[in-house]
């Protein structure tokens, strides 16, 4: 399919560009249809394909686990039921691992940060050339299917994590205990001011970091991806080796969108733990 296009750059650029829905030069509302048009929407556009599938997937993670839920028994656990159970009991020893105080909230937040992180990821491992091609069969100029490539939804989580962790700061340790925390360490108290510069940093260093590692190692998956493909077109040994590549590709893939679904997990119970901590903890 890659050889449908005009060139290799136009095949990864357009692979690489989302549904994008927003406000036209004109002033109508609409799909943009090229790469050009996306740039004058602004900051106000949507990534219509990223909000499909994350909805989607999240919707699919809640159903999945509440059908697991109607139908549990006292029994010895089997299919479903006992994956679903030896998740639930991996997610808990981490919680209890990495925090330390006691937060109703932070083992259903780590479990869903998780799975959803994970099926985000997954969608990697859908053939790069398949939904866009079916996609355009339907007269849809783009489609991608990995959320976790776009930054808006990586950046969305991370955002999300980001207030709770602020809540919870200012809950508590309150806000002059908050302050005290960002104003008097690491140095003494009468350089505050380089205390502030430093530990804000510190502080809004957190959402990015947590968002462009999740971005960066998913993106980069897809381009290899991407890159694989364009053998197809490069006669029948450089196909070869491409499907050799796409298998070996996929199978190390698997760890890194498991990985990158636990990293993003722990780091949120991480940076919840030192939220919920005292001065004197």
């Amino acid at each position: 399919m890659a050889t449908s296009y005009e060139s290799a750059s136009e095949y990864i650029k357009h692979h690489l560009t989302n549904l994008t829905f927003g406000q036209k030069a004109d002033g109508s509302w609409g799909i943009a249809e090229d790469a050009d048009e996306i740039k004058e929407m602004g900051f106000w556009a949507i990534n219509v394909d990223s909000m499909i599938f994350s909805i989607g997937l999240g919707l699919l993670f809640l159903w999945a686990f509440r059908k697991a839920a109607k139908r549990a028994t006292t029994d010895a656990p089997r299919g479903w039921q006992n994956f679903v159970e030896m998740l639930i009991e991996f997610i808990d020893e981490s919680v209890r691992g990495s925090f330390s105080g006691k937060n109703p909230l932070v083992a259903p937040l780590a479990l869903t940060i998780f799975v959803w992180v994970f099926l985000l990821n997954l969608m990697d491992l859908v053939a790069v050339d398949l939904v866009p091609w079916l996609a355009a069969l339907m007269g849809v100029p783009f489609l991608k299917i990995v959320p976790s490539t776009d930054p808006n939804i990586t950046f969305g989580l991370s955002l999300t994590v980001f207030v709770l962790v602020l809540y919870y700061s200012f809950k508590v340790k309150g806000p002059g205990g908050f302050f005290a925390e960002l104003a008097f360490h690491p140095f003494p108290k009468w350089m505050f001011p380089i205390n502030l510069v430093l530990e804000g940093v510190t502080l809004i260093a957190k959402p990015v970091s947590l968002s462009l590692r999740l971005f960066g190692n998913l993106y980069a998956g897809e381009m290899i991806f991407i890159l694989i493909a364009l053998m197809y077109g490069g006669g029948m040994i450089m196909a070869a080796s491409g499907g050799i590549l796409q298998l070996l590709w996929a199978l190390f893939h698997i760890l890194i969108i498991t990985l990158q679904a636990f990293i993003f997990m722990t780091l949120t119970i991480v940076y919840l733990d030192m939220a919920s901590q005292t001065a004197d903890h």
